[in-house]
């Protein structure tokens, strides 16, 4: 069974079968060649880096994509361009529409405007013309729903809907599947499984979500045939696609007995899923080309002839995109009024940093790990220091440039994204039957063990030092730039003037967020036990600190900032003195989280 649910169990009990050896065997594989990998490689990189390193035939693939993106961008060059956008209406319509220089009329092909001088002289040239349609062009659009989630597609969603990471995002996910108690429903399991790389759904439930629109959009919003999605041909097809268990049972309907990140979760499965049942969205376009002299300006719109799934339910986007607006009645040879027009700069733009939605985007695409791998690949990676997030980024650190470094140069197969994809291949041969367990291996092995016993004799004498990563903090005593330096408690400021000037200090981080007592920055501190907690900037003149770390949302009682609880329910709360608040309070079942306004052991 892959739902926690009575008709999901008793159906599962009455229905036995024998254990697939070859499911079992391709677990065994991938668990023998994780530990081949990490427990090999983790101790030589202690050896020639830093403790408490690991690497990993994920992982060390993850932290090379990212630092691959880094490197992209540093060497990227940005080159100057500009475009030209005319406002114009037409006729008594007084709604302008804006219309974007795209070339000349008498070859089509789209203008290269390099610099200022050339966007002037077209400008000028343009500065009396009169614009003229030369023809519009209409049509229909249809656009399909998005498919239910997967692992991946849901981590991403959650990832650009809510701002969860994936970690988040699994832990709510696990306890909706796990049960939780619904009001005259006893406790249930809300989702199926979550871990699952299958767009298969059962006819049971894709009849409920049917009868579900029919009964609350009418027949209108159903496709004309029920909606079958296909899984990708690498699939293992395990589990169902990740939807509600019941889907009669609305959000609204359940949010009374969820926490805040279960609804949000909830939500968002069970509006993809009833969604992916239902009719297209269909737009009416309208693109029209306008002539003004020789050039020729381009413009298009669209506005929607029926909302179909749209009306429940917009696929979220890794990127903003300038969205075309409808468009006035035009006719052709109609003249058109110039109401402004303007020449705009621009630069060319590196590829953008990876997100945790991005990447595991980018992993699924090159076939790198399973859908249970992507949240703790994420989790290690910033944990051992090689990645970091910046705003909503993720960004390498010295530490995890220097490490991909070392395994490009001395395990380029380990660190492959198509060697990697190969060997998730031959693990997939195994879970069908189609290729040894053992032999897979042991040919693994012995090109690895040659690897490296190799890379041990290349570094005999070699200790790998992590470069100093500058800082624009003056250091107050010689007025050098101070450098961030990882020592036995973590990371400090030092002067790199060391040994004449041997000036050190704490380094800071903010953790965003106001001091409940003092209205202070939170910092991220450490413990002496390497324990990472929270406190206030003004310390020694206020000692708050926190085990917990602050949340963006503020209390609505006091309007200060909140904690979120670690570990299972995540759920938030104030720690102003007087101030009770806490997201979990309906259902009396989370104690309040003692505050640790001062504690020996920080």
């Amino acid at each position: 069974f892959n739902e926690i649910t009575k008709s999901g169990v008793q159906q599962g009990m009455s229905n036995p079968r024998s254990i697939d050896m070859n499911l079992v065997n391709a677990q065994q594989a991938r668990r023998i060649l994780d530990r081949i990998v990490g427990y090999k490689l983790s101790p030589f990189l202690w050896k020639k880096i830093r403790s408490g390193l690991s690497a990993g035939r994920v992982q060390s693939v993850a932290v090379r994509i990212i630092v691959d993106r880094e490197e992209e961008i540093r060497s990227f060059v940005s080159r100057e361009y500009w475009t030209i956008d005319a406002l114009l209406s037409a006729g008594k319509d007084d709604r302008p529409f804006k219309a974007r220089l795209h070339g000349l009329v008498s070859d089509k092909k789209k203008l290269d405007i390099e610099n200022k001088e050339a966007a002037d002289r077209i400008l000028s040239e343009l500065k009396d013309s009169e614009f003229r349609v030369l023809s519009v062009t209409h049509g229909n659009r249809r656009i399909a729903p998005p498919a239910p989630f997967i692992t991946s597609t849901l981590q991403q969603e959650a990832s650009r809907k809510l701002g969860f990471n994936a970690r988040r995002t699994m832990r709510a996910a696990q306890e909706l599947y796990e049960g939780v108690e619904v009001e005259g429903y006893g406790a249930v399991g809300l989702i199926t499984y979550m871990r699952t790389d299958s767009l298969r759904v059962s006819e049971e439930a894709r009849r409920e979500a049917i009868q579900y629109i029919q009964n609350r959009w009418g027949r209108e919003y159903l496709p004309e045939k029920p909606r079958v999605f296909r899984s990708r041909r690498s699939s293992q097809d395990a589990h169902e696609a990740i939807r509600p268990t019941m889907p009669s049972l609305s959000p609204d309907k359940a949010r009374g007995s969820l926490t805040s990140d279960q609804y949000r979760l909830y939500k968002l499965i069970w509006d993809r899923f009833i969604a992916s049942q239902m009719a297209n969205c269909v737009q009416h376009t309208i693109k029209t080309d306008i002539a003004a002299g020789n050039y020729l300006f381009k413009a298009s719109g669209y506005s929607v002839k029926f909302d179909g799934f749209t009306v429940l339910y917009v696929e979220g986007k890794d990127e903003e995109s300038e969205a075309d607006g409808p468009l006035p009645p035009l006719e052709k040879n109609s003249v058109l009024t110039l109401r402004e027009i303007k020449g705009n700069q621009h630069f060319t733009q590196p590829p953008p940093r990876y997100t945790e939605a991005t990447l595991i985007k980018a992993l699924e695409e090159n076939g790198i790990g399973r859908p249970s791998t992507y949240a703790p690949t994420i989790t290690t990676i910033l944990a051992r220091g090689y990645v970091e997030r910046e705003n909503k980024s993720l960004k390498p650190t010295a530490l995890g440039e220097i490490t991909t470094k070392v395994m490009k140069e001395l395990f380029p197969e380990i660190v492959d994204i198509e060697f990697t994809a190969h060997m998730e291949k031959k693990l997939d041969a195994v879970d069908s039957g189609k290729a040894d367990w053992v032999d897979t291996l042991s040919e693994f092995y012995r090109d690895f063990a040659i690897t490296l016993e190799n890379a041990e004799k290349a570094t005999a004498k070699t200790r790998i030092a992590v470069p100093d990563e500058e800082t624009d903090i003056e250091c107050e005593l010689c007025g050098r730039k101070m450098v961030i330096k990882t020592g036995r408690y973590g990371e400090f400021l030092a002067c790199p003037g060391y040994p004449e000037c041997k000036n050190t200090k704490k380094l800071v981080k903010e953790a965003g967020g106001a001091c409940p007592k003092c209205g202070g920055k939170i910092v991220v501190q450490k413990s002496r036990n390497n324990r990472t907690f929270y406190g206030c900037s003004n310390y020694p003149n206020c000692d708050f600190v926190s085990w917990n770390p602050p949340a963006k949302e503020s209390c609505p009682k006091c309007g200060k900032t909140l904690f979120r609880r670690k570990g299972r329910g995540g759920g938030l709360y104030c720690a102003a003195e007087g101030c009770r608040y806490s997201s979990d309070e309906k259902n009396n079942r989370l104690k309040r989280v003692q505050t640790v306004w001062a504690k020996s052991e920080l």
